[in-house]
């Protein structure tokens, strides 16, 4: 019955890791390639330079490598503990985007990117499984102190991305308003209470 039980668990725990695995591989190809409807580098590109990050190019193609890249790895089960921290890094930083939406997605809130983000975390700290390309090298790129190492490096990395984008958005604002001038200021409160729901 143990050993019955123990099995269930390897088969639902491999099904759960290649499902995961290969939704980012398809958002990670939007990105990266256009394919399934996505914009490619360019259309990735202006996204990311509208969304306040930098260099902008720069950070479409670490993005889809973070969901395409990871997510292959993880589907693999394929030194794990590095490729769950990837993507729940990646998740991480576009759940951080979402936010002032709520949290539901038909909202575009941060559900659907927290959710893969706390999945591909789960395994960077679990491990693939026996049914994995980490099960047949016997765990060469699955240590103990990589999943440690993962565990540090998730909430640090994404701290920094959140810093740096919000820096960078202050700063386009700054700007702005330093180019726009005392008229757009006063003509601010008549704007936003005219359209409240533009309001973040």
């Amino acid at each position: 019955m143990l050993h019955t039980s123990a099995t269930s668990t390897t088969i639902a725990q491999t099904i759960f890791r290649v499902a995961l695995g290969s939704v980012l591989v398809a958002h990670g190809s939007q990105k990266l390639f256009g394919w399934f409807g996505g914009g490619g580098i360019a259309g990735t590109t202006t996204a990311m330079n509208a969304m306040g990050f930098r260099p902008a190019k720069q950070s479409a193609v670490m993005a889809g490598i973070g969901e395409a890249g990871a997510g292959a790895a993880l589907a693999l089960g394929l030194a794990t503990p590095a490729a769950g921290a990837g993507a729940a890094i990646t998740m991480g930083v576009a759940a951080s985007v979402n936010t002032p939406n709520g949290f539901f997605a038909s909202e575009g809130g941060l559900e659907y990117p927290a959710l893969l983000g706390v999945a591909a975390a789960a395994f960077a700290m679990s491990g693939a499984g026996p049914i994995s390309l980490d099960g047949v090298t016997e765990r060469r790129l699955d240590q103990p102190w990589m999943r440690a190492v993962a565990l540090i490096v998730i909430p640090m990395v994404i701290g920094m991305q959140i810093y740096r984008r919000r820096k960078t958005l202050a700063t386009v604002d700054a700007a702005s308003d330093t180019e726009s001038g005392p008229q757009t200021v006063a003509s601010t409160p008549a704007t936003e209470s005219s359209n409240p729901g533009t309001r973040l």
